[in-house]
C-alpha cells in the first residue's frame, strides 16, 4: 500500500496531495465529476503511511484521493462526515487545515 505524494507551496499554505499508487495515472468520471489523475497535479514520489503523516501535519490543504488516502485521513481525524466525494467508487475529499 503505497501512496504518491506531491507537495506545492502557495500564498495559503503548504498543500499536500495523496494519491493511491496503484489508480495514479487513471481518470474516473461520473456525470459531471471527474477525477483526472494523470494530471501533473497528482504526480509526485511514492511515500510511506508514517511520511505521509509527518506531512499532513505541517500542511495547510490536503487532498486526499483513493481508499487508502482517504482512510488514513479518516484514520487521522482530518476528515469529516459527509465530505467525502466518490467518482466511480473512487473516494475524494479536500481538507482546509486550521
Amino acid at each position: 500500500m503505497g501512496f504518491i505524494v506531491s507537495e506545492r507551496n502557495s500564498g495559503n499554505g503548504l498543500l499536500i496531495v495523496v494519491t493511491d499508487s496503484e489508480i495514479i495515472g487513471k481518470k474516473f468520471e461520473e456525470g459531471n465529476l471527474q477525477l483526472d489523475l494523470t494530471k501533473k497535479f497528482y504526480q509526485g514520489e511514492e511515500k510511506s503511511e508514517e511520511d505521509v503523516e509527518k506531512l499532513i501535519s505541517k500542511a495547510r490543504h490536503v487532498h486526499l484521493t483513493g481508499n487508502n488516502s482517504v482512510n488514513l485521513g479518516r484514520k487521522l481525524g482530518i476528515i469529516g462526515e459527509g465530505k467525502i466525494l466518490v467518482i466511480q467508487g473512487v473516494p475524494h475529499a479536500e481538507v482546509l487545515l486550521e
